[in-house]
């Protein structure tokens, strides 16, 4: 194999064809192929110009594998809980699913198995928090989250001053070294300002408002790319549609 081979897993990945650890399972199972091939054995590499394909089983193990879009109250944690924690996951039960729910998807308890929330939402945060057993989304909200914009309202205790929305606005704020791109700040009244960006650090909503010298009352994430909200209740839960895409 030549020196510009790559492991066949991660190949799959960035094609968005499915997570690494869900290539290793279908590469287990025979269900990839590469140039018409079927290739089983783990560790396999492949240069970046071959053609590498999912069988039919695979494409039916992914087509059921659901997205959730869950409006998150404060005092959940989205990761793995220390003792005394509550998860987000917990709330995702059938009578807290959201009546309104147009996805057509019926609830099954396997909905359940393997899901991970993609990107983060503090503890002392709300709003829309994505859990996932679709590696694929995981992986665009995570590793490429720079390509989705995250849309926060933030609730102060004193009102914001114009020099301060000036200075969120520069473009050149840094946060423990790092510059935070694409943000946007606006006003909403004088005790709520609206943050647009494009990363998912965990408290960096907070970290932003400390660094200008804003007291932050609440923060609420409302929007991720192309979805929002809108009117699904705190502490509910829907399915993310086939119409629906990050």
């Amino acid at each position: 194999m030549s020196e510009d081979s790559i492991r066949l897993s991660k190949r799959m990945a960035e094609l968005g064809l499915c997570s690494r650890r869900e290539a290793d399972e279908f590469i287990e199972r025979g269900w990839v192929k590469v140039d018409g091939v079927v290739v089983d054995v783990l560790g396999s590499r492949v240069r970046p110009e071959q053609r590498i394909e999912l069988v039919r089983e695979a494409e039916g193990v992914l087509a059921e594998r659901v997205t959730i879009v869950l409006n998150k109250p404060v005092g959940y944690v989205c990761g793995p809980a220390e003792p005394g924690e509550r998860p987000a996951w917990q709330l995702v039960k059938e009578d807290t699913r959201f009546v309104l729910d147009k996805s057509g998807i019926h609830y099954v308890r396997r909905h359940h198995s393997g899901l991970s929330p993609a990107g983060w939402l503090d503890v002392d945060s709300s709003g829309l928090l994505v859990l996932t057993q679709d590696g694929r989304i995981a992986r665009k909200l995570l590793s490429s989250a720079k390509d989705y914009e995250q849309e926060y309202l933030v609730d102060l205790h004193v009102p914001m001053g114009e020099d301060t929305l000036a200075r969120l606005n520069t473009g050149r704020l840094k946060v423990e070294g790092a510059e935070v791109p694409s943000l946007k700040a606006s006003r909403q009244n004088d005790l709520q300002l609206r943050i647009i960006l494009r990363e998912n650090r965990n408290r960096l909503v907070r970290q932003i408002c400390d660094l200008v010298g804003l007291r932050v009352a609440a923060v609420r994430r409302i929007r991720i790319g192309r979805i929002a909200l809108n009117e699904l209740p705190q502490g509910q839960w829907r399915y993310l549609r086939a119409d629906e895409r990050f």
